[in-house]
């Protein structure tokens, strides 16, 4: 026994590695469950939901106060948005010890975030920028210019990028390194092509940028309320909390208050109106057919129970219901998606800027997808395709310097003088 003692303590100790679980990684009892651990069950659930629910009435706080500002305030914040995104995924493949033999090398990542900016942005609102700055003659060249210029610029920024990778590459960390440069171009990829359809959103009027992210919003919180009181039988092995009693009383609650909502948006001019240049006031304008009530007269079954015997509903409303369809049926499977891809590098979050949420990322997932298909919808369905002459104008003029725009004018009156002139 004396000797036993003697080698238990001769033999050299391993020290207890203790591996610190991140703030949102998933527990491992959870993950263990994948799939059984509903809401329902849930015990913390009201600790969660107040959690969840005074969070979410700060961002709609803040949301309506953006909102009042105005298009370019709304593109700013969308900006500010993807500037956490881009973090937080950015981050997702970090790896401190590699990071710390590579100095700078974060910083490339953001060079290229910022020329997807500048690219991005600059074909989106290059027009509207020359429109802003025509009283000027100083600044309408040097906006010209940088328009005319703008591809040329971003391509050379991206290459000083390339350039700057290559230089930076060191022997044993090519893996890593070229690693991280296809995860930032796929990052790019993902929530640049999200943005750049919202900001084309935007500016087709703040209505067909509202209503789509609202739905989203709606459909989120319905299916949160549907699942946490009825929520019994899974939906998605994906998402573990998800119902099919959530995702059902989502898409009613979703499609109802489609057609509600567009009503409501729809009879403010600010809301419905382009913006076609940077300028911050308000707008007004012809609100269109799409947007002036229509009377519709009620089956004699549903008026005689009803004291009206027509309704007023706005054309753009039936739009409405096919966008309800999309965020409650379609949209969510970009949720199912960031859950498949949260599991696969066993996060519960992408982040944890916002209590209770999860990271901006975690919000934006079905936003992403709704986005494309409003823009899709609306040049597709609503906007209207037939040229006319002012039309035409306008994208001819929008392609000119103010000196091209005289020589045209010019150009034009002598022409037309002739023809007045010619006899008959």
């Amino acid at each position: 026994m004396h000797k036993d003692h003697n080698n238990s303590s001769s033999a050299p100790s391993t020290p207890r590695i203790r591996h610190r679980r991140r703030s949102n990684e998933i527990p491992h009892e959870l993950n263990k469950l994948n799939g059984t651990h509903l809401l329902i069950n849930d015990h913390d659930k009201y600790k969660s939901m107040w959690i969840r629910a005074h969070s979410s009435l700060w961002m709609l706080g803040g949301f309506l106060f953006i909102l009042y500002l105005g298009h370019l305030y709304i593109w700013a914040a969308v900006v500010v948005i993807q500037i956490f995104m881009a973090r937080e995924l950015f981050n997702l493949l970090r790896r401190a010890h590699e990071d710390r033999r590579l100095p700078g090398f974060r910083l490339l990542n953001w060079h290229f975030f910022f020329t997807a900016v500048l690219f991005v942005y600059g074909r989106i609102i290059s027009q509207r920028l020359v429109n802003t700055v025509t009283s000027d003659k100083f600044f309408y060249r040097l906006v010209s210019g940088i328009v005319k210029y703008q591809m040329v610029i971003c391509y050379f920024l991206y290459i000083a990028g390339f350039m700057w990778f290559i230089l930076t590459l060191k022997k044993k960390m090519y893996k890593y390194q070229f690693g991280q440069y296809a995860w930032t171009h796929m990052i790019l990829i993902i929530v640049f092509i999200q943005s750049a359809f919202t900001v084309a959103n935007i500016f087709e009027g703040i209505f067909w940028f509202l209503l789509p992210a609202s739905l989203i919003a709606i459909n989120d919180v319905a299916a949160y309320f549907f699942g946490f009181f009825f929520g019994k039988t899974p939906l998605i092995k994906l998402s573990p909390k998800k119902t099919w009693e959530g995702f059902i009383g989502a898409s009613v609650t979703t499609v109802i208050s489609a057609f509600v909502l567009a009503n409501l948006l729809g009879h403010f001019q600010w809301l419905t109106c382009p913006r076609k240049d940077l300028s911050t006031g308000w707008l007004q304008c012809d609100p269109g057919p799409l947007f002036k009530p229509v009377n519709y007269s009620l089956p004699g079954c549903i008026s005689d129970w009803f004291p009206w015997k027509e309704i007023s509903v706005l054309p753009v409303q039936w739009h409405a219901l096919w966008l309800g369809l999309f965020a409650s049926i379609i949209a969510p499977f970009g949720g199912f998606f960031a859950s498949g891809f949260k599991r696969a590098f066993k996060i519960k979050d992408f982040g944890d800027s916002i209590p209770g949420h999860g990271g901006f990322t975690d919000r934006m997932d079905c936003q992403m997808i709704m986005a494309v298909f409003a823009y899709i919808y609306h040049q597709s369905f609503v906007f209207p395709q037939d040229y006319t002459v002012e039309k035409v104008l306008d994208q001819i003029l929008g392609s000119l310097t103010l000196e091209e725009q005289k020589v045209l004018y010019m150009k034009l009156g002598k022409i037309f003088q002739e023809r007045q002139l010619k006899p008959r």
